[in-house]
């Protein structure tokens, strides 16, 4: 986090010497102040602090150094914690980050280093281009999708939302019937700084859904904000036959594990979509038979139980 003074030599052993812990409430993700800044060294719980600045408010006077009330570490904190219980992460990753992202594969590495690249060089108010990783099931792209929007929110203050696009369209149906528009809801998701969109091109492909979806990123791309992607469908412009030459008699297992061609996410969103994605964002792919996280776990370890929450 960006301190506004020093931060204390001495490490919480409870939130490493972050300042905030995680955990999980609900459906979604929850940080919280931690114990060790209960009362706060730096102000005395003022939630206020003296800096000393120096500016050159003249070439002839040149450069003066003046004292000025800034906010504490104690009080930007609180502000990035509340910020972070909005932005709607699922619980189950109350916990990903970065640093317990665990590549399989090589395009695993590809795909962590591209939002590790993005997270780590966001500068507020300048441009940004966002990323949208391609990949199967359970290969690890809303892990990275969240790590990014908590490193955001946490340790840069920006504000950011996640949102799942099945959901959406689910949140605007109920709202129909509680006579609100889809206006109503997709206006603040397209004044965040950041929004991180999963699961993109999933859904019937219904007037209403390519209307909305088509409403929120052409809001987003015509102000200029960042938006983030996840996708189960290929980014490959053109559909490429994969040609698997038979050698022999093949099991039905062997069979399934061939790769299958993907469906591409150009025709379940349409060009114009498309073609804004292209100037928002970087592609990343994962290939089609890179492995489900999940299965490997469950099958590594069938009888460990469920992950909890754990406070860092």
């Amino acid at each position: 986090m960006e301190a506004v003074v020093s931060k204390s030599p001495s490490v919480c052993e409870e939130c490493r010497g972050r300042y905030y812990r995680l955990s999980t409430t609900a459906d979604r993700a929850l940080a919280r102040v931690c114990s060790c800044m209960a009362t706060c060294a730096h102000c005395g719980g003022q939630g206020y602090v003296l800096t000393v600045r120096e500016e050159t408010f003249s070439q002839k006077v040149g450069p003066r150094r003046y004292e000025a009330v800034t906010p504490c570490i104690c009080r930007v904190l609180r502000s990035r914690v509340e910020a972070f219980n909005h932005v709607g992460i699922p619980g189950v990753l109350a916990r990903a980050g970065f640093d317990n992202y665990l590549p399989f594969h090589e395009a695993h590495d590809a795909a962590k280093q591209a939002a590790t690249r993005f997270a780590f060089g966001y500068r507020r108010g300048a441009p940004s281009r966002g990323f949208i990783i391609s990949g199967p099931v359970g290969s690890g792209k809303t892990h990275l999708l969240t790590a990014a929007l908590a490193h955001l929110v946490l340790e840069v203050g920006i504000h950011a939302r996640y949102l799942e696009i099945s959901l959406l369209f689910a949140d605007i149906r109920r709202g129909f019937q509680e006579g609100k528009s889809g206006g109503e809801i997709i206006g603040p998701l397209s004044e965040v700084d950041v929004l991180a969109i999963d699961e993109l091109g999933r859904g019937r492909g219904s007037p209403f859904e390519m209307e909305t979806l088509d409403e929120l990123i052409a809001r987003r791309y015509n102000a200029g904000r960042t938006t983030l992607f996840a996708t189960n469908y290929s980014l490959e412009p053109e559909r490429k036959s994969r040609a698997h030459p038979r050698s022999g008699y093949r099991s039905t297992a062997e069979e399934a594990a061939l790769p299958r061609d993907t469906e591409l996410l150009r025709d379940r969103v349409g060009e114009r979509i498309y073609s804004r994605l292209c100037e928002m964002c970087e592609f990343v792919s994962l290939p089609p038979e890179t492995p489900d996280h999940r299965r490997t776990r469950q099958e590594l370890h069938p009888r460990a139980s469920k992950p909890r929450a754990v406070g860092h």
